[in-house]
C-alpha cells in the first residue's frame, strides 16, 4: 500500500472519529430527554394513585347511588390512564435502536423492582376499590331498608307501649322499659349481635305474657319482632361494612406511603444513573479525542519517514499536524459547548422558547461578569453554564409549562419547582462547570430583596452567578416575543430595571447594565431570532 493510499485511509478514519464524537452528543441529548419523560411518567402515576385513594375515601362517605356511579366512572378513567402510561413506559423500554447505543435505565434491576412495586400497588388499589364499591352498593341498600323500617318500628313500639300502659300490668311495664332501652342501644350506639339479642329478649318476654288470639297486643308484638329482627340485621350489616371500609382506607394509605418512598428512591436512582452515564460519555469523548490526536501525530511521523522529508519539510509537516491537533481540540471543545447549549435548550424548547434565547443569555452573562470584575476564565465558564438555567423545566408537565394564560396558585407552585429540579439534576457532578450550572439553575429566580424562590435568599447571600443570570434572563425574556405575549418596548424594560434596582436585581449589576447599554443592545441585535 503506497503512502498516498495510507493518507487517504487515515483521513477517512479521522472523519469517522469526529462523526463518532458528534453521535455521542446526540446520544447524550436523547438520554436526557428520555430520563425527563420517565420521571414525568412516574410523577403522573403517583398523582393518579393519589386520585384513586381520594375516590376510595369519597366513596365511603357518599349517600347517593348516582354519586357512587359517578365516582366509579372516574376511577375507571384513572385505570385506563394508568394502562396508557404503563404501555408508554414499556414502548420506551423496547426502543431497540437507542438501546443498542446506551444503557436503558428501566432495565436496571433496582429500578425494575421499584416499577413493579408501583404496578403492584396500583393493582392493589383497584382491588380495594372493587371491594369498597361492592360494599357501598350493599350499604346503600341496607340504609334504604333501614330508613323505610325505622318509622314503622317507632310506630309499632309506640302502639305496643300504649297497650301496655292501658293494661297497667307491672310485669309488662318493667319489660317495656328494657325494650325501650335496648332499642336505643341497638339503633344509636352498639349495632352488634349481642345488642340485637338483648333487644329481642324483652319482646319474647312480652309475647310470653300474652296469649295468641287474646287481642291486638299479641299480634302487634309478633309483627314488631319481625320488624326489629330485620332492622337490627341491617344495622349490623351497616356497622360491619363501616369496619371493612376503615380497614381498606388504612391499607390504601399504606400503599400511598409506600409509593411515595418508591418515587423518592426512583428519583435518586435515575439521577445517579444519569450522572454516571454522562460521565462515561465524556470519558469516551476524551478517549476518542486523544486517540484521534495520537493517530494524527502517528500519521505525520509515518509520512515523514516514508517520503524522506528534509528538516524544513518535517518542521512544516509537524506544524501542519499541530494545526490539525488544535483544530481537533477546537472541534472537541465546540462539541462540548454544543452539548451544554443543547441541554440548556431542552427546557426552553419545551416551553416554546427560541433557540437563540439561551445564546443571548449566555452572551449577556459573560459581559456582565467581565464588567462586574470576574476574570476572563470564570466569565467564560459562566457563559457556558448559564444556558442550563432552566434545565429543570424538563421536569414540569406540559399542561403547566405551556399554559397560555396566568397560572393558578397550584400551577405556580409546580412551575417554581423547576429551579430545584435543575439543581438536583446537576449537583451530583464533580465537574466545576456543572457545579456552576447547578448554582445558576437553583438561584436565578432569587430576588435581591429576599422575595424570590426557592430559598428566599437576599442581597449578596445570593451567589453572583445567580444574580448575573437573573438579570440577563429577564432582559432577554421581556424583550423577546412569545406565543403568549408580545415583546416589551425597550423603554418599558429599562423602567422596570430602574424600579426593581435593589428589589429584584443587584443594584450594582443594574448600574453596570445601563453604563454599557449600547454594548448589550448590539449583542442582542447580533443574535436576534
Amino acid at each position: 500500500m503506497n503512502i498516498r493510499t495510507r493518507v487517504k485511509i487515515s483521513f477517512v478514519l479521522i472523519i469517522a472519529m469526529l462523526l463518532f464524537l458528534g453521535m455521542i452528543s446526540v446520544v447524550i441529548t436523547y438520554q436526557i430527554k428520555e430520563n425527563s419523560n420517565f420521571r414525568e411518567s412516574i410523577s403522573s402515576i403517583l398523582l393518579m394513585q393519589e386520585g384513586m385513594n381520594d375516590i376510595i375515601l369519597e366513596s365511603t362517605k357518599t349517600t347517593e347511588a348516582q354519586k357512587l356511579e359517578q365516582l366509579h366512572t372516574e376511577f375507571a378513567t384513572y385505570e385506563k390512564r394508568f394502562e396508557y402510561l404503563r404501555t408508554k413506559l414499556s414502548q420506551h423500554a423496547h426502543n431497540y435502536f437507542f438501546n443498542t447505543l446506551l444503557p436503558n435505565i428501566q432495565k436496571d434491576k433496582t429500578i425494575k423492582h421499584y416499577l413493579n412495586t408501583l404496578y403492584t400497588n396500583e393493582h392493589r388499589l383497584e382491588l380495594m376499590y372493587d371491594e369498597i364499591f361492592k360494599l357501598e352498593c350493599e350499604k346503600l341498600e341496607y340504609v334504604a331498608i333501614f330508613k323505610a323500617l325505622y318509622p314503622e318500628e317507632n310506630s309499632a313500639r309506640v302502639e305496643i307501649q300504649e297497650h301496655i300502659l292501658h293494661n297497667n300490668r307491672i310485669e309488662q311495664i318493667k319489660i317495656l322499659s328494657d325494650l325501650r332501652y335496648y332499642s336505643k342501644e341497638m339503633l344509636y350506639q352498639h349495632g352488634n349481635n349481642a345488642t340485637m339479642l338483648k333487644w329481642l329478649a324483652p319482646i319474647d318476654k312480652l309475647i310470653d305474657t300474652t296469649t295468641k288470639g287474646t287481642g291486638d297486643l299479641h299480634e302487634n308484638l309478633i309483627h314488631y319482632k319481625e320488624i326489629v329482627r330485620t332492622i337490627a340485621e341491617k344495622t349490623i350489616k351497616i356497622e360491619e361494612t363501616k369496619l371493612i371500609e376503615h380497614s381498606t382506607i388504612d391499607q390504601a394509605s399504606e400503599v400511598l406511603d409506600d409509593n411515595k418512598k418508591v418515587s423518592i428512591s426512583l428519583e435518586e436512582m435515575i439521577a445517579e444513573l444519569s450522572s454516571n452515564f454522562l460521565d462515561q460519555m465524556r470519558l469516551i469523548q476524551l478517549f476518542v479525542g486523544i486517540v484521534t490526536i495520537l493517530f494524527i501525530i502517528l500519521l505525520a511521523i509515518k509520512v515523514s519517514r516514508n517520503v524522506s522529508l528534509t528538516m524544513d519539510e518535517v518542521e512544516a509537516k509537524i506544524e501542519e499536524g499541530l494545526e490539525e491537533v488544535n483544530a481537533l481540540n477546537r472541534e472537541i471543545e465546540d462539541t462540548q459547548k454544543e452539548v451544554l447549549f443543547t441541554m440548556g435548550s431542552i427546557g426552553e424548547t419545551r416551553s416554546k422558547e427560541t433557540g437563540n434565547h439561551v445564546k443571548r443569555v449566555a452572551e449577556y452573562t459573560k459581559m456582565l461578569a467581565l464588567y462586574y470584575g470576574l476574570d476572563e476564565e470564570e466569565a467564560e465558564m459562566l457563559k457556558l453554564a448559564s444556558p442550563m438555567h432552566d434545565i429543570g423545566k424538563i421536569g414540569i408537565p406540559d399542561s403547566v409549562l405551556n399554559k397560555p394564560g396566568r397560572f393558578d396558585e397550584q400551577e405556580r407552585e409546580i412551575m417554581n419547582t423547576h429551579a430545584m429540579l435543575g439543581y438536583e439534576m446537576l449537583k451530583h457532578s464533580q465537574r466545576e462547570l456543572l457545579k456552576m450550572a447547578a448554582i445558576v439553575a437553583k438561584e436565578h429566580h432569587e430576588r435581591y430583596d429576599g422575595k424570590g424562590y426557592p430559598d428566599q435568599k437576599s442581597g449578596e447571600d445570593i451567589h453572583i452567578y445567580g444574580r448575573i443570570t437573573a438579570l440577563a434572563d429577564v432582559f432577554d425574556a421581556l424583550g423577546s416575543a412569545r406565543i403568549y405575549k408580545p415583546a416589551w418596548e425597550d423603554e418599558k424594560i429599562f423602567a422596570l430595571f430602574k424600579e426593581e434596582r435593589g428589589k429584584q436585581f443587584d443594584p450594582r449589576l443594574v448600574d453596570i447594565f445601563f453604563e454599557h447599554l449600547d454594548v448589550f443592545l448590539e449583542a442582542r441585535e447580533n443574535l436576534k431570532d
